[in-house]
């Protein structure tokens, strides 16, 4: 019998997030309300693993992630991936806030993906290798059931699929 399988990783599309921060960089350059201020928004380093967003406020920088959040819904990618955890640092009348992406799962995340698969779905076969879940069966349709029952739940980290066999 053929086996089929997908792998669930959390991970985020380098060159989608490059146009996130293209389109969120051209809308601060035009709008009226940040001309004057210090409002800005950069890359975290040069890997682009975050975006640092600077402003004169907290009421600014909260405005600023806003643009950033719905650049990403509408180039179809969750806003889970900014980790806006931590806190803003003020000084010299700016405020700077660094948002670095969440990527890859650790052990505790890949726990509950695969207890949450084996709880429903007992026949599966699930495998965690490093950052990633492996999901194996013999039916496609299975496994489509399987995408189908971890998009619906509501974790807080962004979650895709790929290697579908």
């Amino acid at each position: 019998m053929a086996q089929f399988s997908f792998d669930v990783v959390s991970e985020y599309d380098k060159a989608e997030m490059n146009n996130v921060f293209d389109q969120a960089q051209r809308e601060l350059a035009n709008r009226y309300d940040f001309k004057g201020t210090s409002a800005q928004l950069e890359w975290l380093d040069n890997d682009k693993t975050g975006l640092r967003v600077t402003g004169s406020g907290e009421m600014q920088i909260d405005t600023i992630l806003d643009i950033v959040r719905k650049k990403l819904a509408t180039r179809g990618q969750s806003q889970k991936v900014l980790d806006s955890s931590l806190g803003i640092v003020e000084g010299n009348l700016k405020s700077t806030k660094e948002v670095p992406f969440k990527h890859g799962l650790d052990k505790d995340r890949a726990k509950k993906i695969t207890s949450l698969i084996r709880e429903t779905f007992p026949k599966v076969k699930t495998q965690i290798q490093g950052d990633t879940v492996r999901v194996t069966s013999g039916s496609k349709d299975e496994l489509q059931q399987i995408m189908q029952l971890v998009r619906a739940q509501d974790f807080d980290f962004p979650l895709s699929f790929n290697n579908y066999r």
